[in-house]
């Protein structure tokens, strides 16, 4: 294990930071003026004002847009399973291919089979998330067909649903950003297989990617200020 130390160390480095930059962004008063948060917000805003509307085909046209570009990334995610299979499968054809560049990056063959198990694991997780998100959206869009008319928009029922709807809502988001999130960190896992310093690199460089988007993009700065974050329906 001694030869290995480097990249057991890179490897830590790269769940340490994937943990910490999730819960940070999840589960922290910082997270919670995320870009993330801030749609949030509006998820709770629309669900409230499909109260006001009787003609409400327009909001299941968008449900199923969004439905539809969580399905796309869950089949990319069993294709992207499928590819890491077939580089697993080549490990003799890949190790030949690395041994013959200028600089030696040939692993042990067992190193690279982890190396390829590893992402395998994260395209699994990738998966599941967006299959989770999908089947959310899918009872999202059960709870706004049954969205109370504009009638009882005042009653105690009609509240409950709009809470009730906006919680699945906050939910499939957060289980389609988990997914998303997983595809970054695997463009970023990539780095291990030229080298354990690489992947230092790659880590640090998706974390800081990812952060800024949530953080300080013009899409964040754009949704800051424009509803009460603290009364959406204010």
């Amino acid at each position: 294990m001694a030869a290995y130390w480097v990249d057991i160390l890179a490897v830590g480095f790269f769940v340490l930071e994937w943990t910490v930059y999730a819960i940070t962004l999840e589960h922290t008063a910082y997270g919670r003026d995320s870009l993330s948060a801030r749609m949030n917000v509006y998820r709770g805003v629309w669900v409230r004002r499909m109260l006001d509307r009787e003609a409400r085909m327009v909001d299941m046209q968008i449900m199923a847009a969004l439905q539809n570009g969580t399905a796309f990334f869950a089949s990319t995610s069993l294709i992207a399973i499928g590819g890491a299979l077939a580089l697993l499968r080549a490990t003799n054809e890949a190790l030949a291919v690395l041994g013959a560049l200028p600089v030696d990056l040939t692993p042990t063959p067992a190193l690279w089979e982890i190396k390829c198990v590893g992402l395998i694991l994260i395209f699994v997780y990738a998966f599941f998330k967006f299959a989770w998100a999908y089947r959310l959206f899918n009872y999202v869009a059960i709870l706004l067909g049954a969205m109370p008319p504009a009638q009882q928009r005042d009653t105690a029922e009609a509240e409950a649903h709009v809470v009730r709807t906006t919680s699945l809502f906050e939910a499939a988001g957060r289980h389609f950003n988990r997914g998303q999130r997983a595809f970054f960190f695997a463009l970023g896992y990539l780095g291990w297989f030229v080298s354990p310093w690489v992947l230092f690199v790659t880590t640090a460089a998706v974390v800081i990617v990812t952060w800024r988007r949530q953080f300080a993009s013009n899409a964040w700065r754009a949704m800051a200020g424009s509803v009460n974050l603290k009364n959406p329906a204010a």
